[in-house]
């Protein structure tokens, strides 16, 4: 198998890992916004809800660089993010330096 068809096969499974992903965090999202009627739990449903929309957004910007042919360049300075650095983090935008100085 060539290296372009494996990284072709690996995107694709990524893809589909993602949006699997997608609609898993989505299903949690619409039960936590579910108003249960208990108000001890409204700090704690809060906080997963901003950690679950967090995590949407970051899945749709991963499916959109997919998509758009960009994933896996780092957003900060153009380099190529190492794919084991994206199989930990497949939502990762920025390569190691990078994310080093933003998160500075």
């Amino acid at each position: 198998m060539s290296t372009e068809t494996y990284d072709q096969q690996w995107r694709t499974e990524l893809q589909a890992t993602l949006t699997h992903e997608f609609e898993a965090q989505t299903a949690r999202l619409t039960e936590l916004t579910a108003d249960t009627g208990d108000p001890s739990e409204a700090h704690t449903n809060a906080a997963l809800i901003a950690a679950t929309r967090q995590s949407l957004e970051q899945i749709t910007g991963a499916l959109r660089r997919l998509a758009g042919g960009s994933y896996g360049s780092c957003e900060k300075c153009g380099t190529t993010i190492p794919r084991e650095r994206l199989e930990i983090l497949p939502h990762a935008r920025f390569c190691v330096p990078c994310q080093q100085k933003h998160n500075g």
